[in-house]
Order: structure tokens, then C-alpha cells, then sequence
């Protein structure tokens, strides 16, 4: 139960930051895009197919008009999505170790 808690309070915080704090995210470039700036080679980058069919392409919800709300939304949808992913990997690899409680853990 104890541990139960613990990922609901976690999962909770993270989304929460996730939606609440991306929006105010520093708008300047990265350090790999500034280097590409100076050198002039920005414009020779371009995107793989996965890139431009993503859902959350340039972190941001396309349907949704305000650009604060449709990043915090992406930042929400991403940050659930890794923990979903994260959660259901952990849930598989267990099955396949054939136990419910981690290894060293009285059964």
C-alpha cells in the first residue's frame, strides 16, 4: 500500500510540474541549436518521418490555440505517457521473472 501511495504522489507531482512549469520554459535555443546558429548550419536540419507525424510536435498540442496551455497539455500527455510506458515495462518484465514481488522481497 505503502509503495502504491508513493507512485500516485510521485506520478501526481511530476504531471502536475509537467503541465505547470513547461510553458514557462526558456524559448532560447539549446546548445546544440546556438552552435548550429553560429555556424550557419540550422537550416540543413531537418526532421525524420516519426518527427513529423508526431501528435506533440514542437511540444505543443496542435488543436489548441494558446501557446502556454497547448505546451503545459503536451508537457501532461508526455509526461504520463513515459510513466505509462515506464509502468507497463516494469509490469512486463516482472510476469516474465515469473513473481509479484521484487527480487530480495519476501514473497
Amino acid at each position: 500500500m505503502q509503495l502504491r501511495l508513493f507512485l500516485i504522489l510521485t506520478v501526481a507531482v511530476a504531471v502536475g510540474l509537467a503541465a505547470a512549469v513547461s510553458p514557462f520554459a526558456s524559448a532560447r535555443p539549446d546548445g546544440l541549436e546556438k552552435v548550429a546558429q553560429e555556424k550557419e548550419f540550422l537550416d540543413q536540419g531537418r526532421l525524420v518521418d516519426v518527427q513529423k507525424e508526431s501528435p506533440l510536435a514542437g511540444y505543443a498540442f496542435p488543436a489548441v490555440g494558446n501557446e502556454r496551455v497547448a505546451t503545459g497539455l503536451a508537457g501532461f500527455a508526455g509526461t504520463l505517457g513515459v510513466f505509462a510506458l515506464g509502468y507497463g515495462l516494469a509490469y512486463v518484465l516482472r510476469r516474465r521473472e515469473g513473481g509479484d514481488a521484487p527480487s530480495g522481497a519476501p514473497a
